[in-house]
């Protein structure tokens, strides 16, 4: 009974200590990578595959054994192979033996885990979505315990959220670029029209002509122009008071 338990805080302490890492990663590379060296001691698996749900594909992001010819490449249509069935139904799958045999396993060349014999599949959530899934293998036979499931399907819950909050930071990361570098172009028309006497078209087709013909992006044309008109009006002598 107290080994019971010695085993359960363990686990619990173990849980507790991926939350802590996933909450100081700020790259979701990190976060993922994070993930596999957590959860291998969990159930002392030779291989820890994850995959991301991306444009409705299952893309490989991380991995315990090196795989730099499949690693951001491999990817998987929903439904496919039993990876793409757990996104599917978003409910784990343990094979403990002969897992290639499985109706669902499709085999990839690029993956030698694929000849292992067992198999545990889980998915990352997160608001009831799919996020992406996680993969454990073993060599030989090996069953996957209850408890063993449970836990590794909490760590799909954490690291479901994790994935999610870090695409909201991107997005809105993004969105933010976006509108500086729109009031950045607003500025640098604003000047075109005033020193050239454009119209505001004019002065949009101009900054996007210079654009084109230096193949730098617009907000890279507008800041120069931006400049110019400060380094301008610093240099200019100061009116006498």
């Amino acid at each position: 009974m107290d080994s019971l338990i010695s085993v359960e805080e363990s686990h619990i302490d173990l849980v507790h200590e991926i939350g802590n890492h996933l909450a100081s990663s700020i790259e979701l590379q990190d976060v993922l990578m994070r993930v596999v060296q957590f959860t291998i001691p969990l159930v002392n698996c030779d291989s820890c595959l994850i995959y991301v749900l991306e444009d409705d594909h299952l893309v490989l992001r991380a991995s315990k054994n090196p795989h730099p010819e499949a690693m951001n490449r491999l990817k998987l249509k929903i439904g496919q192979g039993i990876t793409g069935w757990v996104a599917e139904h978003k409910e784990p799958v343990a094979v403990a033996e002969k897992a290639a045999l499985d109706p669902r396993f499709q085999f990839f060349n690029e993956l030698p885990e694929d000849s292992y014999e067992a198999f545990l599949s889980v998915p990352m959530m997160c608001r009831s979505r799919v996020v992406g899934v996680i993969n454990l293998q073993h060599r030989l036979p090996h069953v996957y315990r209850r408890r063993e499931i449970r836990l590794i399907s909490t760590v799909g819950f954490l690291i479901g959220a994790e994935i999610e909050r870090l695409r909201l930071e991107d997005a809105n990361s993004s969105l933010w670029e976006k509108l500086q570098a729109r009031k950045v172009v607003e500025r640098a028309k604003g000047i075109l029209q005033r020193d050239l006497g454009l119209s505001e078209e004019q002065a949009y087709l101009a900054l996007q002509r210079q654009s084109r013909q230096t193949r730098k992006a617009m907000k890279e044309i507008a800041d120069a122009i931006v400049l110019s008109e400060e380094v301008k009006g610093n240099s200019r002598p100061a009116r006498p008071s």
